[in-house]
């Protein structure tokens, strides 16, 4: 009887293969099961609306990721869609390997409906939409209201300087609370960006000849308010080590009451916590009234070397619609591209206000990371990492240290110019 059901099976998916006559192959890059599983219903969803077309998903581990696709596509093996993170954006469509979405989204009645914001990060690049991002993770400001009502404060800060006051006024509770989630290890250039960009408030990273802004007494004065909060006991001591992992869970467990991070962090902040006793602001402003919250994001890119750009448009503007780019974001943690997305009711809370009120009110411009620079991750996940906690710890000095990541970056910048 089992093999007369498999035989059917496999009778039945012979058949489904017959009739399709273009395969396209996906590689999706940002990989887990649940992802994976996600992604898969919805290209089941595209192949029964188009019969004649079938897709073969490729999912490659993250940690090897962008040295597997490079293998992929140095070996010429076919790639149609690929889910296409921001910063590999511009090594592929230098290279010619990204084909140029312009004449698909000007014909496709979708494009009107995303945004402003995901439109112009899909087109960073030559000023042409080589891919159409799916979301974007974007810093904003967890706060516990429980530990603020506690401390006496009725809201969460509004400018850096109330970060640091309210900091020091939920750690006077004691009793093993602290103001700030600081991230001091893996991944914690971030923190550091958003207090030295709003500080300096040009909303660059570099000026006219790529001298980077860090030089700036005023960017300077940014690392010095993180270090002060740590120093003074804001944060906690151990916090000089603490990757993603530990700050959310610093969080949730009560231990500390601000947390700059992305959505994906209220995955595990909502399994563990009240919705009642915790929302997320915008984050603070610096001096000149504004802010430049990090932004990173990935999307759907379509290869030049495609067979099938026709079918391959269609299942990126599949992925890429109102429904199924809601259903994506809600999943993986991030903000949808579609205007009007924050209307839905799933994102009608105080989880995503935050969020929301960065996208849409100039006082906030989301900053994308200098990822053109192939120095950059260097400086992110090594440089600014160790010489961070030497700041922290008081081994070297907040000139010496900033001065030396504006020297690094400022060299980076200035090859890249030289180059173009």
């Amino acid at each position: 009887m089992k093999r007369m059901l498999l035989a059917g099976v496999f009778a039945a998916a012979a058949c489904g293969s017959a009739q399709a006559e273009t395969t396209l192959t996906l590689v999706e890059v940002i990989t887990s099961p649940q992802r994976t599983e996600l992604l898969q219903g919805m290209v089941d969803k595209f192949e029964a609306a188009n019969p004649d077309v079938s897709v073969e998903i490729i999912s490659l581990p993250w940690g090897q990721a962008f040295e597997k696709l490079a293998t992929m596509v140095q070996g010429g093996q076919a790639i149609d869609v690929v889910e296409m993170p921001e910063r590999w954006m511009s090594l592929y469509a230098g290279n010619g390997q990204l084909e140029s979405l312009e004449p698909y989204l000007a014909a496709w009645d979708g494009t009107g409906e995303i945004n402003d914001t995901a439109m112009g990060f899909g087109r960073v690049v030559g000023d042409t939409a080589y891919m159409i991002p799916y979301g974007f993770y974007l810093r904003a400001l967890f706060y516990n209201k429980t530990l603020f009502a506690a401390a006496g404060l009725d809201g969460p800060p509004e400018t850096w300087d109330e970060f640091k006051a309210d900091a020091a006024a939920i750690s006077a509770l004691g009793d093993g609370k602290y103001g700030y989630c600081l991230r001091g290890g893996p991944g914690g250039t971030t923190g550091w960006l958003l207090a030295m960009t709003a500080m300096e408030g040009s909303g660059r990273w570099f000026d006219d000849d790529g001298r980077s802004i860090f030089y700036s007494d005023a960017a300077k004065a940014g690392a010095q308010l993180l270090v002060d909060v740590y120093t003074s006991g804001g944060a906690p001591r151990d916090s000089v080590n603490w990757g993603f992992n530990e700050i959310v869970a610093g969080f949730y467990s009560g231990t500390c009451a601000m947390l700059d991070q992305d959505p994906d962090a209220l995955i595990a902040v909502s399994e563990y916590m009240n919705a009642e006793d915790f929302a997320v602001a915008p984050l603070p402003l610096g001096p000149g009234g504004k802010a430049y919250p990090s932004i990173g994001y990935a999307g759907w890119a379509m290869f030049a070397s495609s067979e099938h750009k026709d079918d391959a448009f269609a299942l990126i503007s599949h992925l890429s619609s109102r429904d199924s780019n809601l259903e994506w974001a809600k999943f993986v943690g991030v903000i949808p591209i579609h205007k009007g997305a924050e209307q839905d009711p799933f994102f009608q809370t105080e989880q995503f206000a935050g969020w929301f009120t960065e996208m849409n009110d100039p006082r906030w411009q989301p900053l994308p990371y200098p990822a053109h620079l192939e120095e950059y991750a260097y400086f992110a996940d090594v440089l600014s990492i160790q010489t961070g906690q030497e700041m922290l710890l008081g081994q070297r000095t907040v000139d010496d240290v900033v001065t030396e990541w504006a020297d690094y970056l400022t060299a980076a910048q200035q090859k890249w110019l030289a180059e173009q």
